[in-house]
């Protein structure tokens, strides 16, 4: 397989410490609010590249931590602990709160048909584990305590921006928000390991350690369930591409140091989802989740086939529209299968011309839009139904679009009464195709003329997750 990796900004052939094994480390959500579909992006290609690697015949052992505790608001080590600010707004313990959204976190995963990853940990059973990690740091010298915290001292890297399109003016104070600098690090890019009550003294979970009463930071949680779970070498790394700095650079620093080797060659991150006024965040007010697609009518399946036709190291721009788009070309592709008649006997050896095109496409760094023009190809293929419905459920292995499932809940389904002549029936489908169209082109003049059009005739649409149904109310 052929995989861009961040570290030295390349494609390159993935390989892994020991053959025919991938230990894999996703970074997990801060459970203090809903997933927004912009973080979910990143958990669909993050389960798409799980799935290829098995696909392919690794054996995958994939970590993924739960942040409940130790994320500030800004990634510089300074403001509100998230968790802690998701419990004041619902006035709840932070426990309660962590408990909460990490279940919502995985409803949303399997609406989306995104693995649960073998190995799930939260933050806080792992405190041990960072505290051990914590004193060696400062045993070997790559730590250092100052007013009641203790801070990884970068000066001791020969280099800390190791992604390689940093620089010193990056960092600053912080990254995202503005900050206030920290006087008691050594170095502007230091990081804190571990914050005592000398900081926060509203902060509610804290546990004894030997610099006092505390909790980790963020960047040394990932660091030590990886290798707490993954061993002392990590084959590959994901995560969003805001992660990459400071979080995974500060990462690699720490783990590195305290285990005395190269620690994690491959690192994996997804672009951003945007929205029409940039990257999409918690932070804007309402924010855009997988239940809020649910009650617009779109199966989240949609989403999923939405994200999958773009690149995952290409921004992603969001619209209801290009939602719309991914809508219509799902139903079309069920309604293709759903024709498909499962007689006769699948050409097992002829399957594998497709699926050797299917693996070229997929591994040629994880190129799930050409992997969807696979599996239209196999559609148009001179080969038996039989071979084209064994090859389709192949290919949702990976691309997991429950595309066998739904064409048979197609093919099951009773035919509604619309209360329409075939010749109006004919007229009003045509009319409702062009007005999507419209919609699609933002033509909202000609969309509005069909949509009225279409009310006079006395019909009634609905969105709905399978698409847009219409009756007709005499």
């Amino acid at each position: 397989m052929i995989l861009y990796n961040t570290l030295g900004q390349k494609k390159m052939e993935f390989k892994t410490h020991t053959e025919g094994k991938v230990n894999m480390y996703t970074c997990g959500p801060t459970v203090y609010h809903y997933a927004h579909i912009g973080n979910l992006r990143t958990y669909i290609m993050e389960d798409v590249l799980d799935k290829f690697l098995r696909y392919e015949g690794y054996e995958v052992n994939r970590v993924m931590n739960i942040t409940d505790v130790g994320h500030l608001a800004s990634d510089a080590d300074t403001g509100e602990d998230k968790m802690l600010k998701g419990a004041k707004r619902e006035k709840k313990t932070v426990l309660e709160i962590a408990e909460f959204y990490t279940n919502a976190f995985f409803d949303d995963c399997k609406k989306l048909n995104i693995k649960r990853p073998e190995v799930v940990e939260p933050a806080t059973c792992c405190i041990p584990e960072f505290i051990e990690m914590v004193s060696t740091l400062l045993d070997k010298g790559y730590a250092y305590q100052a007013g009641g915290n203790v801070y990884f001292d970068t000066s001791k890297l020969q280099k800390y921006y190791v992604f390689g399109n940093q620089t010193e003016d990056d960092l600053a104070v912080g990254v995202r928000d503005s900050v206030e600098e920290d006087e008691h690090k050594r170095n502007k890019t230091d990081f804190v390991l571990w914050f005592t009550k000398s900081k926060f003294e509203d902060q509610e979970l804290k546990w004894d350690s030997p610099w006092g009463n505390g909790y980790p930071g963020w960047h040394i949680e990932c660091s030590a369930i990886s290798i707490k779970h993954g061993g002392e070498y990590l084959d590959l790394h994901c995560g969003g591409v805001d992660n990459a700095f400071p979080h995974h650079t500060n990462e690699i620093a720490q783990s590195e140091a305290y285990l005395g080797h190269e620690w994690c060659p491959h690192w994996f991150h997804v672009l951003h989802l945007l929205d029409s006024t940039g990257k999409m965040s918690k932070s804007k007010g309402e924010f855009l989740t997988v239940s809020l697609l649910e009650k617009k009518g779109y199966d989240p399946i949609v989403y999923r086939m939405f994200c999958l036709q773009s690149h995952y190291r290409k921004p992603l721009t969001f619209t209801f529209e290009s939602l719309d788009n991914a809508v219509v070309a799902y139903n079309k592709l069920i309604s293709r299968i759903a024709a498909l008649k499962a007689e006769g006997e699948a050409d097992t050896e002829k399957a594998q011309e497709y699926i050797a095109k299917f693996k070229e496409a997929v591994g040629n760094d994880l190129n799930t839009s050409l992997g969807l023009t696979c599996l239209y190809d196999v559609l148009k293929a001179p080969v038996n139904d039989a071979t084209k419905l064994y090859l389709i459920a192949d290919f949702d292995r990976v691309l997991s679009l429950n595309l066998i499932e739904a064409a048979q809940n197609l093919s099951n389904a009773e035919p509604e009464d619309t209360g329409a002549t075939a010749e109006e029936a004919a007229k009003i489908e045509e009319l409702i195709a062009q007005r999507t169209k419209a919609r699609a082109e933002k033509d909202w003049a000609t969309a509005d003329r069909i949509r009225d059009e279409l009310k006079d005739m006395g019909v009634v649409l609905e969105d709905t997750a399978q698409g847009i149904k219409w009756k007709i109310v005499r």
